[in-house]
């Protein structure tokens, strides 16, 4: 079976498709988001399509243990959906973690231009698990200004 080069594949789902989200704000400007897997910034473009591009990213939560997934596909397996991907989980700190994910992307040669979004994906996917502390909340204590005599 011969596979479809990517950019017939941009050009016929970039309109429409199932993952297409459009916002619309004031005039005629418009945002279009996607919700397609493997897609870091979940805009509509070529660049960070999961299902355009063949070398794709993957940055989200794992699973119970809540550690921190880390997938890249396979870029041989294009036609076995079950073995696409190559998932790597991390339970380490944040800079390891950051770290491994830089020599994933980025020193490997496999997508350098998906190092800052692979990135940002995961600090919010971090901060998102982090638990909050319970205890005694703190007082804002610029909000009690006493006003003095006149």
């Amino acid at each position: 079976m011969a596979t479809v080069p990517g950019q017939l594949i941009w050009e016929v789902v970039k309109k429409n498709n199932c993952f297409l989200v459009k916002q619309f704000g004031r005039g005629t400007a418009g945002v279009q988001f996607s919700k397609e897997p493997n897609n870091l910034y979940n805009l509509n473009s070529y660049k960070h399509s999961g299902l355009a591009n063949k070398k794709t990213v993957t940055i989200q939560c794992g699973g119970k243990d809540q550690p921190v997934l880390l997938a890249t596909t396979k870029t041989k397996k294009q036609n076995k959906p079950s073995s696409l991907l190559h998932k790597s989980i991390m339970k380490k700190e944040f800079p390891r973690m950051a770290k491994a994910v830089t020599n994933q992307v980025t020193d490997n040669y496999y997508r350098p231009d998906l190092t800052k979004a692979a990135l940002a994906r995961l600090s919010a996917v971090h901060r998102s698990l982090k638990v909050a502390k319970s205890g005694v909340k703190k007082r804002n204590r610029q909000a009690l200004k006493i006003r003095g005599r006149k």
